[in-house]
């Protein structure tokens, strides 16, 4: 029971946290001089002009980039090859494998963000390396989440040994060497993993958007 409370108590605060996180990403808004419409960044006209005037010309860039970095970018491009095959392949898992057992499919949207190559005091080649760190980074999460909930419906036991990092489910799992509890509880998390997800909220507009 005491855990029980514990972990409702941790949920509030980061409910709490993740509102006041939403007032300062609109406080920056503002100071940044843009506002979301419809899903797309758009800049005051006079915030664009400034950043276009910050903007590192791409002869500059090249020639005070290092050797190294000529040296190491095809090792580092490379990697979108995998990257790209992990994003079908898990569009692909859960669109066959979510649909037979009834759990939400993941938004895909809603992990891969690419939105840095709005930014005008970017030139092209920082642009290319932005969108190429939003992509890994957004695939990585999306393909956690769609991990994450096929082992809440297939395996959804707490670790005995410590784990540096969890995802979000990890909190509501099993106590490792629980057995008297397993069978009811496990049935119990596979119909959790099947509940909608929460609605989201548009931090712009302040206003609860439904989870596809």
């Amino acid at each position: 029971m005491y855990i029980d409370n514990f972990v409702v108590k941790i949920r509030e605060k980061v409910s709490e946290l993740q509102s006041e996180f939403e007032k300062l990403a609109e406080e920056r808004r503002k100071k940044f001089h843009y506002s979301l419409k419809q899903g797309k960044i758009v800049f005051e006209q006079a915030a664009v002009l400034r950043h276009r005037l910050t903007r590192m010309k791409l002869s500059k860039f090249l020639i005070d980039s290092k050797l190294g970095a000529f040296i190491t970018a095809p090792v580092i491009y490379s990697l979108i090859i995998p990257i790209a095959m992990l994003d079908l392949f898990m569009t692909i898992y859960q669109h066959i494998n979510f649909r037979v057992y009834r759990i939400p499919r993941v938004k895909r949207s809603e992990y891969v963000v690419m939105d840095r190559q709005y930014l005008a005091y970017l030139n092209i080649i920082q642009k290319v390396n932005c969108i190429y760190c939003e992509y890994a980074n957004g695939v990585i999460a999306y393909a956690r989440e769609i991990a994450s909930r096929t082992e809440q419906f297939w395996c959804p036991i707490k670790h005995a040994r410590k784990v540096m990092e969890t995802h979000k489910r990890y909190g509501d799992f099993l106590d490792y060497g629980d057995g008297e509890n397993f069978g009811s509880k496990y049935r119990a998390q596979r119909e959790k993993c099947r509940m909608p997800d929460p609605p989201m909220r548009d931090a712009a507009n302040d206003e609860t958007m439904p989870a596809v």
